[in-house]
């Protein structure tokens, strides 16, 4: 029995960090399109007014990676124009041929059509994505046919692959918050959730499902959300809507659901239920739009002061309406206010940032001959209002400079009763145990003063809906003596992680540590108790993978396969796997790699440790090697040896996770069957027993079948011992041999290989 060493983190932990070459914010991409036909622009005007089809590019470039045979459109709905020479794109690498750059296959390209300042797309998703997941944006210089069309924001398709990469899954609920025909002036299609009822036609020209179902799923949010608030959470992530709000408020975003409209929002429902809102088309930012739904905010002023509370009594809003009604929500709302304000505008950060991205895109801006604002337009409009160019649509006019803007929005919001106000004060977090093990309880506390009702919110699984736990400063929850302001709680540890934070509010305002929470959290690292050898093993492996299974990249490496056989998850963080005795901590698993009970993980064993996933840095032989596992100690906790692999046979435990290992048809990631034929005979396999096992040197074989011939091998693959045989049981001396481990094959009669490892003290 070994007790692995565990380890307590108190970090702030959020979703997984996204950045790639793509979307680097310090690098202007180059993306070039080339048709075959000089008269591309007029096919994709025509596309646009007709079926809205892509047009076959000849190729197009991507930072010098060429892609033949791409779908392109002209996108956009009031940045478009069929009379102007700078549309915005949406490039399909995939319409045609199985093409993409990096993990990406759509590539969205905005005109900057309505920002003189050529910010407020890329400023605004960088603010955004500190507080919920929300796309990657950048800049990228487009050229067609050879020549340059001009500057554009180049932003993260929210596409299946997005809510896949940031949610873990991509079949669920996924609806377009939209008018599928546009919207603008005199529409009245909008997509606001407000209740229609249960006729899912009623809702078609205001939505777009974007999946293979789910009318019925959004019905039912909009009326959950109008008739019954009360069980709202169970199909609605309320603190990640509550930061969509914060921000369209914050950022006087209106063409938004804060705004006429309604829209420029995704939902996506998750695993668990939940519709998960993602904002999206931030080109009107910063106060670029002024249509509030309620009225318009005529001049700069208006927008500097519009009300925190827009839309709060609104039951054309019900996303606002039903959500502030809730006197915890209003208060989460305004925490998360204050926070945004606080972090990126009263200490003047995003000014930095914004004057940074300029610098960087200063000369780019100024070779755009297609530009709709003029070069000092943009110089000035980081900072002042501009009044000249605008656009198409409905976009020209005055626009907002940002910092006189959100300057003024700063002092404004801060100077409101709620903000000055005394908030919840959250201070020294501790937990009861720095060697915490799953199955245990802990018990957090912090010190809280101005907060009537403290929560810790806690979970198991990442991307799960929190769970929350009352805390108490009554002396009776490890918190200390009663009302010495130290609060306590106890949760039980499930898992090897546990991600939490802390809520407080009194009457007025709430307070959240982390600040960020529920898109930032501590966690508290644990580990299994006592694992026990067996529980964790070795349970199949390819070392001649020539077409059987084929990696990420498409690529046909040895792999090695893991298997859990004990009731709680296990870290395999600093754990070890080799192919050579001599070095068996050839190579370590990554931090926070755990493997579930009764679950199966994959390594590639092809010396490749620069791609995604787990790729060992050693290859297997074909021929007679081992394959050894050990832990964080240098312990082995599992081994096994082999003589030469057949191609595209693996060689697994059968039975799967506790049998000896035999050639099979390989089961990656699945319960070993234990046979190379297409039929499962494994109930006719033979059954070679070896004891003692472990022996001091004399061991008896035995089996159901007769055995041809028995082959003993060392670890190092060599024969110490052969003899053909036509019977069913043997008795072999081995006290000659050093102790160690050993290989028993045993050639059955009916052609096929037992293998048995065999123990020498």
């Amino acid at each position: 029995m070994h007790k692995i060493l565990c380890s307590l983190l108190i970090l702030i932990g959020s979703t997984i960090s996204y950045s790639q070459e793509l979307y680097d914010i310090n690098t202007i991409q180059e993306i070039e399109i080339t048709f075959a036909e000089s008269n591309w622009d007029q096919l994709l005007d025509n596309a646009y007014a007709s079926s809205g089809d892509y047009i076959l590019a000849q190729s197009v470039s991507i930072n010098g990676e060429v892609f033949d045979s791409v779908g392109v459109k002209y996108k956009g709905n009031s940045t478009y124009n069929p009379n102007q020479n700078k549309n915005p794109f949406h490039i399909e690498l995939d319409t045609y041929k199985d093409h993409k750059y990096e993990a990406y296959t759509d590539i969205k390209l905005s005109n900057v059509a309505k920002d003189p300042s050529f910010l407020r797309e890329v400023l605004s998703y960088q603010i955004l994505r500190q507080y919920m997941d929300a796309p990657l944006s950048n800049y990228a210089n487009v050229f067609v046919n050879g020549s340059l069309i001009g500057l554009y924001s180049n932003s993260e398709s929210v596409s299946k692959k997005f809510v896949d990469s940031r949610f873990g899954s991509k079949k669920n609920t996924f609806v377009k918050c939209n008018p599928p025909e546009g919207a603008g002036p005199g529409s009245s299609d909008f997509p606001n959730l407000v209740y229609l009822g249960q006729d899912s036609t009623d809702y078609y020209d205001s939505y777009e499902i974007k999946s293979d179902f789910g009318w019925q799923e959004l019905i039912d949010l909009c009326d959950t959300l109008t008739n019954h608030t009360e069980s709202i959470e169970r199909i609605l992530d309320v603190d990640r809507t509550l930061w969509m709000h914060a921000f369209n408020n914050v950022l006087v975003n209106l063409d938004s659901y804060s705004g006429g409209f309604t829209q420029n929002y995704y939902l996506y429902r998750d695993d668990y239920g939940r519709f998960l809102p993602i904002v999206w088309d931030l080109n009107e930012s910063f106060g670029r739009f002024s249509n509030t739904g309620s009225g318009n905010l005529n001049g700069t002023p208006a927008k500097q002061n519009m009300n925190h509370l827009l839309h709060v009594n609104d039951s054309d809003f019900p996303l606002i309406q039903k959500l502030l009604a809730v006197p915890t929500y209003r208060r989460m709302y305004l925490a998360h206010i204050k926070t945004m304000v606080i972090e990126n505008f009263d200490d003047g950060s995003y000014f930095d940032t914004g004057q940074a991205l300029q610098e960087l895109i200063e000369a780019d801006v100024q070779a755009d001959m297609n530009k709709f604002f003029t070069y000092n337009n943009f110089l000035n409009n980081l900072e002042n209002d501009v009044s000249s160019g605008g656009g198409p649509g409905p976009g020209g006019g005055s626009t907002v400079g940002i910092t006189n803007l959100m300057d003024s929005r700063t002092d404004y919001l801060l100077g409101l009763s709620e903000f000055t106000a005394t908030e919840p004060n959250i201070t020294n977090i501790s937990l009861s145990s720095s060697t915490p093990v799953i199955g245990e309880s802990i018990t957090i506390t912090a010190n809280i003063t101005n907060g009537q009702s403290i929560f810790v919110s806690h979970r198991a699984e990442a991307g799960a809906p929190f769970n929350k736990t009352e805390m108490f400063d009554d002396g009776s929850h490890n918190d200390g003596s009663a009302n010495d302001g130290i609060y306590g709680a106890d949760i039980e540890l499930t898992s090897t992680i546990t991600q939490y934070y802390i809520y407080a509010e009194n009457d007025i305002i709430g307070k959240f540590s982390p600040e960020r929470a529920q898109h930032e959290f501590y966690q508290i690292a644990a580990n299994s108790t006592n694992i026990e050898i067996g529980d964790l093993v070795i349970n199949e492996f390819m070392a001649s993978n020539d077409a059987a299974v084929a990696d990420q990249d498409e690529e046909f490496d040895d792999w090695i396969e893991l298997y859990n056989n004990g009731n709680l998850p296990i870290d395999l963080s600093g754990y070890f796997l080799s192919d050579n005795p001599e070095n068996i901590s050839k190579w370590s698993f990554p931090e926070n790699t755990i493997i579930e009970p009764n679950e199966y993980i994959t390594i590639w064993a092809d010396g490749d440790e620069d791609q995604d996933g787990l790729h060992a840095s050693f290859k297997l032989s074909a021929a007679a090697e081992s394959v050894i596992l050990s832990d964080i100690d240098s312990v082995v906790i599992d081994e096994v040896s082999y003589l030469d692999q057949k191609t595209d046979i693996s060689y697994g435990r059968f039975p799967n996770g506790t049998g000896d290992f035999r050639e099979m048809n390989h089961t990656f990631g699945a319960e070993n069957i234990g046979t190379t034929k297409s039929e499962d005979t494994s109930i006719n396999q033979s059954n070679v027993l070896v004891f003692p096992n472990p022996s001091a040197g004399v061991v008896r074989i035995t089996s159901d079948k007769t055995m041809n011939a028995i082959t003993i091998l060392d670890i190092s693959g060599n024969v110490i011992y052969a003899k053909h045989i036509d019977i069913d049981r043997i008795t072999v001396n081995l006290e000659p041999l050093s102790s160690g481990i050993y290989l028993l094959q045993v050639l059955m009669e009916d052609g096929l290989l037992e293998y048995q490892k065999v123990v020498i003290l």
